[in-house]
């Protein structure tokens, strides 16, 4: 798991850009790209929308609608307990390693959310057999699950916004998202609804596939990074060194301007190839560009500068990046795109330009530009 390849982070960042679809732009489908990003997250429907359609030469805005309606993508509770599109065969991998930590079963849970492991496994049993072949939106489901004995207590943990009760039976494979039923969200259960569903392996096995994954669009990183990106730190450090371990040689260290991180082993000579990047680019809000290293990476967010891009109630805004660097934020309002640099400097003229003429392309409208030269 050792190696002597070095490479400066402005390297990496443009082997990331790479990766991701971004340089150039890919003409792959809408699973694709998701699957390539390891996940996309989808609290925003349109946000994702638009990180799959940014990465593609010839944009499609109906991609993901498209691909969820096929069933190739499924939209359901994954990384740090938000919703994201996952690949549908691939999906049970990743909730392996989520339900591997099983937070619902810890004190500080069962005290915050009233639910104990017991009534978690009963409501999960109910879940999984009243979803089976079935569609529902969450009254429907939450009437159903309170009909069954011993569950009738837990309606307002049901009701809740914030569905924190809902995302472990996310994680364990009792439930995911189905099509919306006019404005209401529906569930319904991905062993039945998922043509390419696969279960939940164990989670060593979902690690060997998901760990590389995250490697190959978003490393170099740490086993802690990496984990931030997934639950936020809470998975046991003995665990997670063992599922690096496992990989062996799949692995190598590399030294990024004198900091130690992975990479897959087949992908170190290419990084180390890559020559950096100086070009722009507009990614849009929640983008995995800045999820998956984490908006406290200082080398790719100015720390005084985090707050713009991190802000109140887990809003991540659309970020413009230079040389692989987030510069500063922009915001689409009617056709009009207004950008702001963190230093006040002007951006690239022709650029940007084209950066806005792909942006109009994706949305289906020729936007102006406010600011950012």
């Amino acid at each position: 798991m050792n190696g002597d390849v070095r490479v400066t982070y402005e390297q990496v960042l443009a082997w990331r850009l790479r990766r991701q679809g971004l340089l150039p732009r890919t003409d792959t489908s809408a699973e694709e790209i998701v699957g390539r990003l390891a996940g996309v997250q989808a609290q925003v429907a349109s946000a994702a929308e638009l990180a799959v359609a940014v990465r593609q030469e010839k944009p499609s805005a109906a991609g993901v609608r498209e691909a969820l309606e096929a069933r190739s993508l499924v939209r359901t509770w994954a990384m740090r307990g938000t919703l994201h599109l996952l690949p549908a065969g691939g999906a049970g991998a990743y909730l392996s390693l989520l339900a591997a930590a099983r937070t619902w079963e810890k004190g500080a849970w069962q005290r915050a959310f009233g639910v104990s492991p017991r009534q978690m496994e009963a409501l999960g049993e109910a879940v999984g057999e009243i979803l089976d072949g079935q569609v529902l939106t969450r009254r429907e489901l939450t009437e159903a699950v309170l009909a069954r004995p011993g569950l009738a207590g837990l309606g307002e943990q049901l009701a809740s916004g914030w569905s924190t009760v809902l995302k472990p039976l996310a994680w364990t494979g009792r439930l995911c998202q189905g099509p919306a039923r006019g404005q209401h969200v529906t569930f319904t259960s991905p062993r039945s609804w998922l043509p390419g569903w696969r279960g939940i392996p164990g989670p060593e096995e979902a690690a060997a596939a998901v760990i590389p994954a995250y490697l190959r669009a978003h490393g170099p990183a740490t086993p802690a990074v990496f984990d931030a990106w997934l639950l936020r730190g809470a998975t046991r450090k003995a665990v997670l060194r063992g599922w690096f371990e496992a990989l062996g040689d799949r692995v190598v260290e590399v030294e990024v301007d004198g900091d130690r991180a992975y990479v897959m082993s087949d992908d170190a000579e290419d990084l180390a190839r890559t020559e950096p990047h100086h070009g722009l680019h507009l990614l849009p809000a929640f983008d995995q560009y800045v999820l998956a290293p984490g908006t406290s990476d200082t080398r790719l967010i100015p720390a005084a500068h985090r707050g713009k891009v991190s802000r109140a109630a887990g809003w991540i805004s659309p970020v413009v990046l230079l040389g692989g660097r987030v510069v500063g934020t922009w915001s689409l309002t009617g056709s009009r795109v207004e950008l702001t640099t963190f230093d006040g400097s002007a951006l690239p003229g022709a650029e940007l330009e084209e950066e806005v003429r792909r942006l109009g392309v994706c949305v289906g409208e020729e936007l102006v530009v406010v600011g950012g030269g």
